[in-house]
């Protein structure tokens, strides 16, 4: 018999947090679909990432004044962080996007993109499904795929920019986009890991 009982908020919070990671990255794939209205989309993800900021700071203040937390302290801290930097990074490559004045997307961004929305797709379903080992190890593995799936856009892009060669200002900015995209996608796969290390330990 449990006395003390789990403090079952970090579930609501870190549901909260990766709502925030799909919206983020569900905006950012429409403004490189159509990047008309980048200022107005890059606003909301940078609002968006405050708000990520606020509950990854509430998941972390928690855990402080929590006494019994449903998974190890050390998980919590990792999962919120992972979480967080993948929205950073959605946030860093929106704004970029607007410093370097895009005005029309290449094929490949809004592929790498559309594959980054749906990996955060799967990873908010992997921190809804966190009490559920069994389907936390099935999106760990479709993390893992869309992963390469990104890789293998993410490298014939690249190719493609060098070997056409052209306005040398355009390479530096397009190069920097894709980059800033692959590691969103990694980090994507990093939350996986980690949904997948506290499934196990608590399996």
């Amino acid at each position: 018999m449990r006395i003390l009982p789990r403090d079952e908020k970090f579930y609501d919070l870190f549901t909260e947090l990766a709502k925030r990671l799909t919206a983020s990255a569900t905006i950012l794939q429409e403004m490189f679909q159509d990047p008309t209205h980048l200022d107005a989309k890059v606003t909301a993800i940078k609002g968006l990432e405050h708000e990520a900021d606020n509950l990854t700071h509430d998941i972390i203040d928690r855990i402080d004044r929590t006494f019994v937390t449903p998974f190890d302290r050390e998980d919590i801290h990792a999962l919120a962080s992972e979480l967080d930097d993948v929205i950073d990074l959605i946030d860093g490559t929106a704004r970029r996007a607007q410093i370097f004045r895009v005005q029309r997307a290449r094929p490949a961004a809004v592929v790498l993109a559309e594959v980054l929305a749906r990996a955060s797709c799967a990873v908010e379903e992997g921190v809804r499904e966190m009490k559920n080992a069994k389907q936390i190890f099935a999106i760990s593995e479709k993390l893992k795929v869309l992963e390469e799936e990104g890789d293998a856009v993410y490298h014939e892009a690249m190719g493609k920019l060098f070997a056409e060669g052209g306005d040398a200002l355009e390479v530096i900015k397009w190069k920097d986009l894709y980059d800033k995209l692959e590691d969103a996608l990694d980090q994507c796969e990093d939350v996986g890991n980690v949904l997948q290390s506290i499934a196990l330990k608590n399996a």
